[in-house]
């Protein structure tokens, strides 16, 4: 059978691992992207360019040409309507065809997708086993009992709910994700994406590991959440990669990178040696400290992100299930910087309920502790987490608010409620201006300057402000982030360009012609 993915925007290691497994079982796969220049609904939005941008009719003649049997899509809470028309609309134009939605939202409404009526099943929690199964029951003619993690409609109408069953254990048995599908498309080797491991130890409630962890029904059953790839499976990986890409940078996409210290002594010891690039990861503070932030710049990891998002204590611990002390944050931004990682720490605006203090806190925290860059965020809620119960009984929210950011719309209606809070908006808009500002000031200013002096701005000032510090900081100090970021929209804007003038747009990426592609099936060696 053709099975076709469909993707906007960077590179998704989840239809990569659907992919291979698709592959491992005989079907021929494919992609029909969209680049989203302007409008990717995470990074970077601007309304007024946009649509000079809009490749959805690209996205639907790929579907057509590839004819496929299957069409999948993994949407999040903001590309779920855009997916969503695109399915429509392939159904009719391919009326034989079956839809397949799965991923973060599907899995938090699942009912809610499969209401309609051109949707035929959706997938539950992770794939790995829900997914093959799919394809098997399509490929003879439809499901004729239930499948794990799935939900699809009999022929009589009625919804046919497979048990929710737990976690893949042994990740080094599932195949390497398919990178070939993103050739076309993604610059692969600037940014090499990839997870050692699955699963997050904590909680916080507005992650969607708040309630994707409890999927499974069966608790005795569930296995563990955080699962770890050997040494030996993660390197073969890497050692396929820089032999049939151009390898420039290394991303590890697990949510905690740093939670088995063993596992990070071994594998950075033979990453040094093997593999010799930079990377960045993600950690906690919890699980770094000194002997950590060592093994990682010996290693030559050049950046970390650690999300700290709120410096009251109190108020973490009681409403954001974030247990680390002010003092645990210090001492792990302390270790990083004396071993010279650069430090993007993540920090959320407008968490609800979070005292008024709580800025001021965190401005003198990272005034003390400066990290290489703050990244903020405005809290959006995602359908399913706990933070959507706590803002409903707090008031801060409707019913039919939620309602909507379930069925895909106005999912920035919480931070957009700022707007009836002109003076609490102003105010946020000061400390985030300040925060992106203060990487850069001298250590003599970084307790001086005011968030009081930006929140009397206009705030597309701010706004503006805010982006242009970033972008110069990040390429001036050549951020892998950044540079990979705009090589991207470099190579999509000429794609734009070359197709605007009749001409066929470039692939992506450059691969090793002579290397026979392994790294997109189970354990394949190459040689």
């Amino acid at each position: 059978m053709q099975v076709t993915f469909v993707a906007l925007g960077m590179e998704q290691l989840g239809i990569g691992q659907l992919a291979a497994l698709a592959r491992r079982d005989g079907h021929e796969v494919g992609l029909a992207y969209s680049a989203a220049l302007f409008d990717d609904r995470y990074n970077l939005r601007v309304p007024r360019l946009s649509p000079w941008f809009d490749d959805r009719d690209q996205v639907i003649q790929a579907i057509v040409d590839q004819q496929p049997d299957v069409i999948a899509f993994s949407p999040l809470t903001g590309t779920y309507r855009w997916m969503l028309s695109v399915a429509e609309e392939a159904r009719q134009l391919l009326p034989e065809t079956r839809i397949v939605f799965g991923g973060v939202h599907a899995s938090a409404v699942p009912d809610r997708v499969l209401a309609q009526p051109f949707v035929d099943y959706v997938c539950v929690g992770e794939g790995d086993v829900a997914f093959p199964e799919i394809l098997r029951a399509v490929q003879r003619g439809g499901a004729t009992a239930p499948i794990p993690n799935t939900r699809f409609r009999a022929p009589d109408g009625q919804v046919v709910r497979g048990p929710q069953t737990g976690f893949v254990q042994d990740l080094d048995a599932l195949p390497f994700c398919d990178k070939e599908i993103w050739e076309d498309h993604v610059r692969i080797g600037d940014f090499y994406m990839l997870m050692a491991a699955r699963g997050c130890p904590y909680r916080c409630t507005f992650c969607f590991n708040n309630f994707f962890a409890n999927l499974p029904e069966n608790k005795r059953e569930k296995g563990r959440y955080v699962r770890q790839r050997s040494v030996e499976h993660v390197m073969h990986e890497l050692l396929l990669a820089k032999r049939r890409y151009r390898l420039r940078f290394v991303d590890f996409e697990d949510d905690v990178f740093t939670v088995d210290k063993d596992w990070i002594r071994a594998f950075l010891d033979r990453y040094r040696r093997e593999i010799g690039l930079p990377f960045h990861c993600l950690v906690h503070p919890r699980y770094m400290d000194d002997e950590i932030a060592s093994h990682l710049a010996n290693a030559g990891c050049s950046s970390v992100q650690m999300g700290i998002q709120s410096a009251d204590d109190e108020y973490k611990y009681q409403s954001v299930r974030r247990y680390e002390k002010t003092e645990t944050v210090e001492r792990a931004l302390d270790a990083m910087i004396r071993h010279k990682l650069r430090v993007k720490c993540d920090h959320m605006f407008d968490l609800p309920g979070e005292p008024a203090g709580a800025q001021e806190s965190a401005r003198r925290l990272y005034a003390e502790h400066t990290p290489y860059r703050i990244q903020s965020y405005w809290t959006n809620l995602l359908p399913g987490v706990e933070m959507v119960d706590q803002v409903l009984k707090a008031g801060l929210a409707t019913r039919e608010q939620v309602d909507r950011l379930e069925e895909g719309f106005d999912c920035d209606f919480f931070a957009s409620n700022l707007a009836r809070d002109p003076e609490r908006a102003r105010t946020f808009k000061g400390y985030e201006t300040l925060f992106k500002l203060m990487p850069l000031l001298p250590k003599t200013w970084r307790d001086r300057v005011r968030p009081e002096l930006f929140s009397r701005l206009p705030a597309p000032v701010c706004t503006a402000l805010g982006i242009g510090v970033d972008a110069v900081h990040g390429l001036g100090s050549g951020s892998h982030h950044h540079v990979a970021y705009a090589r991207h929209y470099a190579h999509h804007l000429w794609c734009w360009l070359r197709r605007k003038l009749g001409l066929r747009p470039p692939k992506a990426t450059r691969t090793t012609p002579a290397l026979p592609i392994g790294i997109r099936a189970a354990g394949l060696d190459a040689d």
